[in-house]
């Protein structure tokens, strides 16, 4: 449960590419700590874009992101590293985001590696536990397992560090429904588990509603709306955000169970 203050900050995010080809224009909000933000829109509305401009994964042509304060796009490399830590990503492909070469163990030890720390066998183990998983996964491949069980090695590797802030870019969206279900239902117990904060990116309306507190929607690139998960999904003001709420009604009972 969010405590009210605030971790992630957009302002006025705004990018471009090429000649003047606007995706992301003057995008603001907050997210508080423990609490999870759905961002929702269809293919090309510019979710993914924001995702990576908080994530410094992409700059931002104008505006500002601010985590737990501090500014980040003002951060230099060794401030920015130690960031890095405590900010993650699911991605949408479970087997894409997974080296096919590499085995379980390394996948999972990789992070640690990354920023100077080993890992024994035990902590791998507790990994795989924590997201449903057993031992013998660790000297599997990726292309041994189902598109599920991919992305639960991949939720493992997220989390390997204990972050505090995750971006969920549309991490059920490749699954089928009783699959994507179940694995909402993990990331919804390891945020009360861990006090994680979630950006849920999304263009299921019924998936936000179940997962998240607020919801934020973007159109071609702006921001239309943005307030609670009942009164965006129960009473939206937008024609454009009463369409998402319709469009995909079957998954609403399903992820609830």
């Amino acid at each position: 449960m969010q405590d009210g203050t605030m971790l992630v900050e957009a302002r006025g995010l705004t990018k471009e590419y090429g000649e003047g080809a606007r995706v992301v224009e003057d995008v603001s909000f907050a997210i508080a700590r423990g609490e999870t933000l759905g961002l929702v829109g269809e293919s090309g509305s510019g979710k993914s874009t924001v995702a990576r401009m908080l994530l410094r994964l992409v700059e931002p042509t104008a505006g500002e992101v601010r985590y737990d304060g501090r500014d980040l796009l003002a951060m230099r490399a060794g401030e920015l590293r130690a960031i890095r830590r405590k900010m993650q990503v699911v991605f949408q492909d479970p087997f894409a985001a997974l080296n096919p070469r590499m085995k379980v163990r390394d996948i999972l030890a990789e992070p640690f590696a990354i920023h100077g720390e080993r890992c024994d066998r035990g902590r791998l183990e507790k990994m795989l536990h924590e997201v449903g998983l057993d031992a013998t996964a660790l000297e599997r491949y990726p292309h041994e397992f189902s598109g599920g069980q991919r992305q639960r090695i991949n939720i493992a590797r997220a989390l390997a560090l204990r972050p505090e802030f995750v971006v969920l870019d549309e991490p059920v969206s490749a699954l089928d429904v009783s699959v994507g279900a179940q694995v909402v239902n993990l990331l919804r117990e390891l945020q009360q588990r861990y006090g994680l904060t979630y950006l849920f990116i999304s263009h299921s309306m019924p998936l936000v509603r179940y997962l998240c507190d607020r919801v934020a929607v973007m159109k071609r690139g702006r921001l239309v709306e943005l307030g609670s998960c009942e009164q965006v999904c129960d009473s939206p003001r937008e024609t454009y955000t009463r369409e998402l709420v319709a469009a995909t009604p079957e998954i609403r009972a399903t992820a609830a169970e």
